[in-house]
């Protein structure tokens, strides 16, 4: 049972993320358009590609902001979300982060997920595993299966969108804000994340099969751009909610 707060994300989180490594792929932004609600777009590249990313976390001490350390989870996390675009109430055009799915390796994560965001957490067996290198990512109940050499010095892989690695970081996560929105209620909830340092680097995908691109409909989207960080302080603030906008 998906047990939810009456709102969602009502207070701040800090966390340490000891790794994210996200893949981003391509495909049509109508593809993308489809199957957002109506108050946001697809965040575009070249008049003609939207994108999702799926990214694995390694995450350690995530709490309420301002509770010790110790009461913190440590988990994976592997995200599947849209890059899109909401106008503000201010007028501001937004870049950010739809939330499609999230698995995680901790029955507690997935509880506790559920209850306070509405980022649909499903627990799963996921398992990263390091060896100089290169880091694999496992999960057998779902058939994921990531590799990749993070040797420094990646360049784009074949068949991307992008001719330069400044067009493709764009496009790397995370963004500066993550929406929720909740028709129903006639409201948007924009999470802000903040965080220090984050300098992605290009990463070589090795190889990577990734089911639930398939289960959305997007078993054609083309690989654009990996990268990964590693050893980042981050927090996101409370929600804040506004009015779904009238078009």
């Amino acid at each position: 049972m998906n047990l939810c707060l009456p709102r969602a994300n009502p207070f701040a989180v800090d966390a340490w993320f000891d790794s994210s490594c996200t893949l981003t792929f391509a495909v049509p932004a109508e593809d993308i358009a489809a199957r957002l609600p109506s108050c946001l777009s697809p965040d575009t590249w070249d008049g003609r590609w939207g994108f999702i990313a799926v990214a694995v976390v390694q995450t350690r001490k995530l709490r309420p902001a301002g509770f010790p350390s110790f009461l913190g989870h440590d988990f994976v996390l592997v995200g599947y979300r849209y890059f899109v675009r909401y106008r503000s109430a201010a007028g501001r055009s937004l870049r950010g982060l739809f939330i499609v799915r999230s698995e995680t390796d901790k029955r507690r994560m997935e509880w506790l997920g559920n209850l306070v965001t509405r980022y649909h957490y499903v627990k799963t067996d996921i398992r990263v595993t390091k060896a100089g290198d290169r880091l694999d990512v496992a999960a057998p109940d779902t058939g994921l299966a990531i590799s990749v050499d993070t040797t420094p010095g990646a360049g784009l892989p074949e068949g991307s969108p992008f001719t330069e690695l400044k067009d493709a970081r764009r496009f790397s996560g995370p963004m500066p804000f993550t929406f929720t929105c909740e028709r129903s209620k006639n409201r948007v909830l924009l999470v802000e994340g903040v965080r220090a340092d984050w300098k992605p680097r290009t990463v070589s995908v090795l190889a990577h099969h990734i089911p639930h691109l398939e289960a959305l409909g997007l078993g054609h989207a083309i690989l654009a751009n990996a990268f990964i960080v590693e050893n980042i302080a981050y927090h996101w603030k409370k929600g804040v909610a506004e009015p779904w906008p009238q078009k």
